[in-house]
């Protein structure tokens, strides 16, 4: 007697089951990561933060003054060093999943013809790709999700007790700490399938996806500072103004309230600058920018941004897979299949 196998058997469980198993060695490798880094981070935010900051206590009360310097200056180099590792590694994530996506989970797949494989045996071509997305598209958020937010955490820790932290600005501090790294390794995860279903080739398409992931990070670099509405610090024509943050204009006032570009003159102090000032009908500089205040709407407001991104790139990847797959004789193979058996 012929056991007919349970609808289970052929559903989304079985799906999601064997996308493990073919992507074990992936899953264990983002796994060591994950773990790996976060426990750096945890050291960071603790134990390595109170020694230095210990270290550069020191340094300020016994070496401004007359007399020997004595402090513990390997607590502070092993802070910068661990800081400056843990970021780049929280940094890699979105290339990583980019890379993988591209070469591993769609690329591969329709190289070697596991993928139409897959489609003779019961899976349909949309239910194969929803599967390639959502089971590393959870696993992903969650791992660069907890590694931006625990090195927010260490980076705060450090912020106004270690002289040499990083200041909010920086360019890799900005990026490693929040959510806007998860919306970037969510996307880069999109991004990659998407162009390992373009290309069906698992080396040209892991190439293609880490240089994609760096287009697409430029463009949010881009675009980033002009997701949120500016600060403005207004000097008059004997200095610039001060300012504490992301820069992103500069220039002069003129009379009318107008803010033109900024010339070689930043100030008012040399007979040259004063015609030139006088000339543009300048009154004072201005500067736009954004304070410490925008850095989470900065962060939030991109992250969305990259969440809208990521749903075309998703529809697209459908779309194309639909596109090519449309009359094709796949249900008559599984048909033929579930008759047999």
């Amino acid at each position: 007697m012929t056991a007919v196998p349970t609808a289970p058997a052929t559903g989304r469980p079985r799906t999601v089951r064997w996308l493990l198993r073919v992507h074990r060695p992936a899953l264990y490798a983002w796994t060591v990561l994950v773990v790996g880094v976060a426990g750096a981070l945890l050291w960071l935010w603790g134990p390595l933060t109170d020694a230095a900051a210990a270290a550069w206590h020191e340094y300020d009360a016994g070496c401004t003054r007359s007399g020997p310097c004595r402090y513990d200056q390997d607590a502070i180099l092993r802070y910068k060093d661990v800081y400056q590792y843990t970021t780049a590694a929280v940094l890699a994530v979105p290339f990583l999943a980019a890379a993988w996506a591209g070469a591993a989970l769609t690329g591969r797949e329709l190289e070697t013809g596991t993928a139409r494989l897959a489609w003779t045996q019961g899976v349909s071509p949309l239910r194969w790709l929803t599967s390639r997305l959502a089971v590393p598209a959870v696993l992903v958020t969650a791992g660069a999700g907890l590694l931006g937010m625990l090195h927010q955490a260490a980076w705060s820790a450090g912020d106004g007790r270690i002289d040499t932290a990083k200041p909010w600005e920086d360019v890799p501090t900005f990026y490693a700490g929040g959510p806007l790294i998860a919306g970037l390794a969510l996307t880069g995860l999109v991004l990659g399938a998407l162009v390992g279903l373009l290309l069906g080739r698992s080396l040209l398409a892991l190439c293609a996806s880490a240089l994609a992931m760096a287009a697409l990070w430029t463009g949010v670099h881009m675009t980033l500072p002009h997701l949120w509405p500016v600060s403005t610090s207004v000097s008059g024509l004997r200095g610039f103004p001060s300012y504490s943050g992301i820069k992103i204009e500069e220039g002069v006032v003129t009379s009318s309230g107008a803010h033109l570009p900024a010339s070689s003159c930043l100030s008012d102090s040399n007979p040259a600058c004063r015609a030139l000032n006088d000339q543009r009908d300048a009154v004072g500089f201005y500067i736009d920018y954004h304070p410490y205040s925008h850095r989470w709407p900065l962060q939030l407001a991109s992250t969305g941004a990259l969440l809208a991104l990521t749903a075309v790139l998703a529809a697209l990847a459908f779309w194309l897979v639909r596109r090519r797959t449309t009359g094709a004789p796949v249900r008559g193979k599984a048909a033929a299949v579930g008759a047999a058996v």
